[in-house]
């Protein structure tokens, strides 16, 4: 089913922030904003719900630490105990200083590996995936509003003008 949105697009990010606040007031609904670069407090702006990523983050890093608890234990305790600098390997607690920085790095290394891959299939992003954003100008000096129609379209194309908009079209999804 097609849909209309009119995509209005700005050239300035201050300009679009301010509009981004007028749309949201005049109860319209932002589908997305296409940017060159991050602009800091659009989402905000925007209303939409802050992220749960860095509660993952902190899973990975927990399993990544449990993973090297498990492996040390299980490689230089039980499986094949050595006799390193006149330390013997009876226990894991009696070690466990040794292998403070492999817990460390097996935890950084889950966190950020796994978070990149967390990221990626968020956003949907993978190899030879076609780009979505409406216009190539958006990777370099505009910013385009996606707004989808319901109702008053000259209202909301006047609201868009007022806003700053340099440009403004009409698209079927």
């Amino acid at each position: 089913m097609a849909s209309k949105v009119i995509h209005a697009y700005f050239n300035d990010d201050d300009i679009l922030m301010q509009a981004v606040k007028k749309v949201k007031a005049a109860r319209h609904h932002i589908e997305e904003v296409y940017c060159p670069f991050p602009v800091h407090g659009l989402d905000k702006a925007m209303g939409l719900a802050p992220t749960r990523i860095a509660i993952t983050s902190f899973m990975y890093g927990c399993l990544g630490l449990t993973v090297a608890i498990v492996m040390m234990n299980y490689i230089m305790i039980e499986d094949w105990p050595q006799d390193i600098g006149g330390k013997p390997s009876f226990s894991y607690i009696e070690n466990m200083p040794a292998f403070v920085p492999i817990m460390f790095e097996m935890t950084v290394f889950f966190a950020a590996h796994l978070m990149v891959i967390t990221f990626y299939l968020r956003s949907r992003l993978w190899p030879f995936k076609k780009a979505e954003n409406p216009d190539v100008r958006t990777t370099d000096d505009h910013f385009v509003m996606e707004i989808e129609v319901h109702g008053d379209e000259k209202g909301l194309m006047t609201l868009l003008q007022e806003s700053g908009a340099v440009e403004i079209n009409k698209v079927e999804k």
